[in-house]
């Protein structure tokens, strides 16, 4: 048995809440490819709330005292600001638009920080039944047994993930699609989840070597993610090089073997 509030504890009832979120992300995509255009906004609003406010409520009837930053909370104009307190992150889906089309790279993310340092990390994609944990300075683990970053260290070898940001508005997109084709000419291919919560739990788990996106939503992207890189032996950092700061909308990541290249590459593709 945990013990209430340590760490363990902590991660538990986050796994606890996670996949009781999954079972509503679940049956909502499999009936998502049924629902006319018009309603699609809807259903992801709806079971995006309603995963959002079960999270919550089952954290919160745990740890009281604990402070919660979530997608739908700030969307509705809610706090967004980080304080030392322990705080709950949480994106009840990532991935919106696969969860849409019915594409299976969709999860939910649950991170908590403490004194602004990102500790536990949850994220679990229901569809492929695949649960990422970490706990700082205890490892990265996938459905529980333990998982590292990819040991590459060739650009020219390695897989990129990046995200082109949905805009409309053209030098947006051009910015972010000039610095794609520039790094394209140094690494083996690209691919593009739809989900930057995956992503960094895939460069976690080696499928992926490096990841890079400016722009994101906010905290709730990263925050579980950023503890399983780091556990899982990678780094997480900004795409400048610069430190890794949680509430500044830019990330990368990769294996310790290619972070010095992979943010030359990032420089002079800018």
């Amino acid at each position: 048995m945990t013990q209430k509030g340590s760490l363990d504890d902590f991660l538990a009832t986050a796994v606890e809440a996670a996949k009781q979120a999954g079972e509503i992300i679940r049956s909502g995509f499999y009936g998502a490819k049924q629902v006319e255009l018009k309603g699609e906004v809807d259903l992801v609003t709806e079971t995006d709330k309603k995963c959002e406010q079960l999270i919550f409520t089952f954290l919160k009837e745990q740890y009281p005292d604990h402070k919660f930053i979530g997608e739908e909370t700030a969307a509705a104009g809610g706090n967004i600001e980080l304080t030392n307190e322990p705080t709950w992150i949480v994106d009840p889906i990532d991935g919106t638009f696969n969860f849409v089309h019915g594409y299976p790279l969709v999860c939910v993310s649950i991170g908590l920080t403490i004194g602004k340092i990102a500790t536990v990390g949850v994220v679990y994609n229901p569809i492929m039944d695949e649960l990422f944990t970490a706990i700082r300075g205890k490892g990265a683990f996938l459905n529980g047994k333990p998982i590292r970053v990819s040991s590459q260290d060739k650009l020219v070898k390695s897989l990129l993930a990046a995200e082109v940001i949905a805009s409309h508005e053209k030098s947006i997109v051009d910015a972010s699609t000039n610095q794609i084709n520039s790094l394209l000419f140094k690494v083996r291919s690209l691919r593009m989840s739809g989900s930057c919560a995956i992503d960094l739990c895939w460069i976690a788990c080696g499928r992926l070597d490096l990841f890079y996106l400016v722009g994101f939503g906010g905290p709730w992207d990263v925050a579980a993610g950023a503890v399983i890189v780091s556990e899982a032996g990678g780094l997480i950092f900004d795409p400048s090089g610069k430190d890794f700061d949680i509430t500044a909308q830019r990330v990368a990541a990769s294996n310790p073997l290619l972070k010095e290249a992979f943010v030359g590459a990032l420089q002079q593709s800018e």
